[in-house]
């Protein structure tokens, strides 16, 4: 006649578990089960605002978080959520307070460290980004994330070794971060290190080889080699994934102005 009732710490088991699998719909709808019964549940208003932050839905994440603040103010862990729905909703300035909110609580907040460090990024404030993405690797040394987007801000600003270090050590907590392998290939080429930069970029997997970035990476240092014919057929092949970005790129990088006078490549850019 009457339904069990649902056990609240089943059902936030449960909701872990979806998390964990990327299902973020079904973890809001456990969620908001266990909520119904317990409306101010601080943890799980919090872990459901995370949920809806992944399935895009800022706004009403932001509500769900306010209620998890209301139920447990300055809580770093739901005020960093909130900052990084605020930040998707167009709202910088909010964020950027309502990271430095979560760093007050919590100074020890590795991911608000780290988030606000991505989102001066973002802004183009690159020394700020530096302090918070530093801050966030000593507060997790083991995190590869950390280091490598401590690498992106290093190389945006022209700091090549450094930044090649981080990407090392990204790959060292992590050895199957793609991300960071591109890098580290990227920054080889920056420092004139073309070969070894073709030894790491032709080390990627198929399905992040034939990745438009990586083969316009490619054809760069096989231009900075004079390697000129495989040159010219890894840009194309990179054109022909994304002829805009790449003829833009191409046409600004000094390692093709040997080539600017062939014909293919005048075509292939429209020079």
């Amino acid at each position: 006649m009457f339904g069990k009732r649902a056990d609240p710490a089943e059902l936030a088991r449960q909701a872990r578990e979806m998390m964990r699998r990327g299902n973020a719909k079904a973890a809001a709808s456990l969620l908001a089960r266990l909520l119904k019964d317990d409306p101010r549940n601080a943890r799980a208003l919090c872990d459901r605002g995370i949920a809806l932050n992944q399935m895009k839905r800022y706004s009403d994440a932001i509500t769900c978080l306010d209620a998890a603040l209301e139920a447990s103010p300055g809580d770093a862990r739901a005020l960093n959520n909130k900052a990084i729905a605020m930040a998707e909703l167009g709202d910088t300035e909010g964020a950027v307070a309502t990271y430095a909110e979560a760093i007050k609580s919590d100074p020890r907040h590795a991911a608000a460290h780290f988030n606000l460090g991505v989102l001066h990024h973002r802004l183009g404030r690159e020394e700020e980004a530096l302090e918070c993405i530093e801050r966030a690797v000593r507060l997790g040394p083991k995190n590869a994330n950390a280091h490598f987007y401590r690498g992106i801000v290093l190389g945006s600003v022209g700091r090549h070794e450094e930044a090649l270090r981080c990407f090392e050590a990204a790959l060292r907590a992590d050895a199957g971060h793609m991300d960071a392998l591109f890098h580290r290939g990227i920054e080889l080429a920056e420092l004139g290190r073309h070969g070894d930069a073709l030894g790491v970029l032709r080390g990627l997997p198929p399905g992040h080889a034939e990745n438009a970035s990586v083969m316009y990476a490619v054809a760069r240092s096989l231009a900075a080699l004079r390697r000129d014919e495989e040159a010219v057929e890894m840009l194309s092949r990179a054109v022909k994934r994304d002829a805009k970005t790449i003829r833009a790129w191409a046409r600004e990088e000094a390692a093709f102005e040997p080539l600017a006078d062939d014909a293919r490549v005048k075509k292939m850019l429209r020079l």
